[in-house]
């Protein structure tokens, strides 16, 4: 009697044992089949090659003479680069925060060092018009920087507003010179 009651402990135990690693076993095989059927849905949320394509844009400055502007997409939005003038830097720098509807100091919308480097959001902040004066026959406004003709708003040669409905300066977006002739916005 007492060998028959060992050996049906003895089967408990070996139960219990196959009985948990089953247990395991499945639980894990579950786990690992819905993370596999949910990796489709969790990646599909990723942006696609050509959103990310267009997160950054890097330009090459060589080609671009002084006094020139050149215009660039970044994200589907117009950016202007403009390589200024020591006269336009000095004007620039020249102007009274006082007279500014948005203060903002010259210094403080370039990179240090690269002072004649102009980059901003060509895009109006008053109702998002582009506005004028990338080009030598555009009207450049009252300021000699860009005018908006839509509803007259005037920013001078740091794309800061002077005149007008708008009530920013053009965007500065984030940029970085890569080298001293290749800058990447985004």
């Amino acid at each position: 009697m007492s060998e028959t009651a060992t050996t049906t402990a003895d089967e408990a135990g070996d139960g219990e044992t196959r009985r948990d690693f089953l247990l395991i076993a499945t639980g894990t095989m579950a786990a690992v089949g819905a993370a596999l059927a949910a990796w489709p849905f969790v990646h599909n949320l990723n942006p696609a090659a050509d959103v990310l394509a267009l997160s950054v844009t890097e330009v090459d400055l060589a080609p671009i003479e002084v006094g020139q502007s050149i215009t660039v997409v970044w994200r589907g939005k117009p950016v202007f680069i403009r390589r200024r003038t020591a006269a336009e830097i000095e004007l620039a720098r020249a102007t009274p925060l006082s007279e500014l509807r948005h203060p903002e100091a010259d210094q403080d919308r370039v990179k240090k060092g690269k002072d004649e480097w102009l980059i901003m959001v060509g895009i109006c902040t008053h109702l998002g018009c582009i506005p004028l004066g990338q080009k030598a026959t555009d009207p450049k406004g009252e300021f000699g920087g860009w005018f908006c003709p839509c509803h007259g708003s005037h920013y001078d040669i740091s794309g800061r507003i002077r005149k007008g409905p708008a009530p920013l300066n053009l965007e500065i977006p984030g940029y970085a010179f890569l080298t001293d002739t290749t800058i990447r916005i985004g």
